[in-house]
């Protein structure tokens, strides 16, 4: 099979694809192994292919996908039935925790926060598939350790957890997303009766 012919069948395979498809999973298209550097140069010819497309290639944390380009997914967003959930600032800052200082323990995060952290947070995180128990610390009780997974890494983009934003950008972030929530009208005022 040719070097573009392999590309083809790479293309079809990604379109195709409902998640991110890592290099194992890409060798498995081909009767004989390509070879991983040979894929990952068809993949870059791919990208470059791309470029400037309303989609674009990418690769994060569980492999490569085609996704659309961030500028045209407000058009995209018109055709969702439903809206996308939106995050209480405890559940970003939560996030934000153990992605940066993970893994980390309750305990951990309330002592950052300087508050309590509601079960109902944790449960939040843990149901979106963004984080998960990666072991105890071995102490009195055993608490439980969070850390941020493949799926978080994939959701937002990344590879690694080393592509993170600077903590300084999450904070104007959470602060942007807290702004554009809808803000509770004030309480009517009550009627002069005299």
């Amino acid at each position: 099979m040719t070097p573009e012919r392999c590309k083809r069948v790479l293309e079809a395979a990604l379109l195709a694809a409902p998640a991110p498809l890592p290099l194992a999973s890409l060798k498995r298209l081909f009767e004989h192994d390509p070879g991983s550097e040979l894929l990952r140069r068809l993949l870059d010819e791919l990208r470059t292919e791309w470029a400037g497309r309303p989609a674009e290639l990418v690769q994060v944390a569980s492999g490569w996908l085609f996704q659309t380009r961030p500028e045209f997914q407000v058009y995209l967003d018109r055709l969702k039935e439903e809206k996308a959930p939106r995050y209480s600032r405890a559940v970003l800052e939560t996030l934000a925790i153990i992605a940066y200082r993970q893994p980390v323990t309750r305990g951990d995060i309330e002592d950052i926060r300087g508050v309590a952290v509601s079960p109902s947070v944790i449960k939040t995180l843990e149901s979106r598939g963004w984080i998960d128990v990666v072991g105890h610390r071995e102490v009195a009780g055993r608490p439980a350790l969070f850390a941020t997974t493949r799926s978080f890494l994939d959701d937002v983009g990344l590879r690694s957890l080393s592509e993170l934003p600077p903590l300084t950008e999450i904070e104007r972030i959470v602060d942007l997303v807290e702004a554009s929530s809808p803000q509770p009208a004030p309480p009517a005022a009550a009627p002069d009766v005299a």
